[in-house]
């Protein structure tokens, strides 16, 4: 590299960090006499663009190809920029288009709410305080788990199911547990956060494979299942002692569930049986995500579609032990269930209602949603 050339590349360096909307500090690594540039601490993912100057001050412009440069796994890309024919060249580099960690997500504020209830015989009814945490508004889409079972399975993930969907906004089915738990992992690594699941007790090698249970690192940043407190926090909606997020009736015109008008006095149906909106005659009778009103919090689906895995080991009482950010029992045989879903009558729908199963277990009623 002649003297210009490595003026310019410390230069480049210097310019590197542009901030978006989520701060990304891109760092130019190398830059070869051949044009060859090499950038990297970008998101996994995202897309950046590479801009030159005649002069240090600008203007900035950016050329054909150079303008939307799609980021590899690990954060970083390579491309060859002209530098032929030219006087001094100056180049930086913009993040252009951040993966940001809180998209689609609704945040749940600090405070206490009084759990369980509605006669749900093996709960603790008594005030818990939550922190405050984001919660993805909407469960998991099939498109949404292709897209990072892509990255994971190309990156050295594995998992029990590769799981379904009926169609791509509709939720993913059909994963248990452990493919979740990986899923939230990948998710994060894609993100650039870091992972919250780990195969060994000092939180040293990140949980891609297996089905045992994994140690957790509560302070990451990276995503993860809800406890099954902050999943109950979060399904009322702000509103305490009600039997669903928004009142103590359901109908079918705000949940996907089985209707039964004679069973149960709370069911207003109108359907009896699966809702007619989504029954096709080709189950699962899913339904699109964010399809009936939000509750409280901005979130969909609290009460019906697909069930919810969460992170607690299923104990009784639950609330326990303690009542400030409860986890769960520290082992146990089946990991929590919670919400109701699509085949299945509102009893289960119930905002206090507790389901379990083994963490193997997958079928198309089954899916899931991040917190952070």
């Amino acid at each position: 590299m002649n003297a210009r050339f490595y003026y310019l590349g410390i230069l480049l360096a210097l310019f590197a960090g542009i901030p978006q909307a989520l701060p990304q500090t891109p760092y130019i690594s190398s830059f070869s006499s051949s044009g060859l540039l090499v950038c990297t601490n970008l998101f996994p993912g995202s897309t950046a663009a590479v801009y030159s100057s005649p002069s240090f001050t600008g203007p900035w412009y950016t050329r054909k190809g150079l303008g939307s440069i799609t980021v590899d796994s690990n954060g970083t890309f390579q491309i060859y920029v002209p530098i032929n024919g030219q006087g001094a060249v100056f180049y930086r580099v913009l993040g252009i288009a951040a993966v940001d960690p809180f998209a689609g997500m609704a945040l749940i504020p600090d405070g206490s709410f009084v759990i369980g209830g509605d006669g749900i015989p093996d709960a603790v009814t008594n005030d818990i305080d939550v922190s405050a945490f984001y919660m993805d508004t909407n469960l998991v889409t099939y498109s949404q788990w292709q897209a990072v079972y892509a990255y994971a399975t190309n990156s050295g993930y594995t998992f029990d199911n590769p799981g379904a969907g009926k169609a791509a906004n509709h939720p993913v089915q059909t994963v248990n547990w452990y493919d979740a738990v990986k899923w939230c992992n990948a998710r994060s690594q894609q993100a650039g956060l870091a992972p919250v699941y780990y195969s060994d007790p000092a939180l040293m090698q990140i949980y891609t494979n297996g089905d045992t249970p994994p140690y957790i690192d509560w302070t990451a940043e990276g995503y993860q299942l809800p406890t099954e407190a902050e999943w109950e926090k979060a399904a009322r909606g702000g509103f305490g002692g009600l039997r669903f997020p928004w009142g103590d009736t359901i109908s079918e015109d705000q949940a996907n569930y089985v209707g039964n008008t004679n069973l149960f006095s709370y069911d207003l149906g109108p359907y009896n049986g699966n809702n007619t909106n989504f029954d096709d005659g080709v189950p699962p009778y899913t339904s699109p995500v964010g399809y009936f009103p939000p509750n409280g919090y901005g979130l969909n689906d609290m009460a019906g579609n697909v069930q919810e895995w969460c992170w607690d080991w299923y104990g009784t009482p639950y609330g326990l032990p303690t009542i400030d950010d409860p986890t769960g029992p520290d082992s146990g045989t089946y990991r929590v269930l919670r919400g109701g879903h699509w085949n299945f009558f509102a009893f289960i729908a119930r905002c206090a209602n507790r389901g379990k199963n083994n963490p193997d277990y997958a079928d198309n009623t089954i899916g899931f949603r991040c917190v952070k």
